[in-house]
């Protein structure tokens, strides 16, 4: 009889960890959601930086000024446009501002 207690209690445990393993991917912060998953629009700071993105239906937007330059996490001052998968990236970055545009198109088949 111990083994079939035993049974039981796995059995139990693994009813109760299955829902929470279920939806474990609910539980991450605003800042992790998917840029196509709709329309929003967020202002925040990372340390002494002033980030604003923006998402609209196949387009994403991300503006970071760090003033001054100061907590700036690239160097140097550059354009580029590239592809990413059906998105076209373009990125414009001086000292002290960091811009990129996402623009993404569904494949047409």
């Amino acid at each position: 009889m111990p083994s079939i207690t035993a049974l039981i209690r796995v059995l139990l445990a693994a009813l109760l960890v299955m829902p929470a393993a279920v939806h474990a991917d609910d539980l991450r912060s605003p800042a992790d959601r998917r840029w196509w998953q709709g329309e929003w629009k967020e202002e925040y700071r990372d340390g002494p930086c002033q980030v604003k993105s923006e998402s609209k239906r196949g387009e994403f937007k991300r503006e970071i000024k760090c003033k001054d330059g100061i907590g700036a996490d690239w160097s140097g001052e550059w354009k580029s446009e590239f592809r990413d998968g059906p998105c076209l990236v373009k990125q414009d970055v001086k000292r002290d501002e960091f811009k990129e545009e996402v623009k993404c198109e569904r494949s047409r088949r």
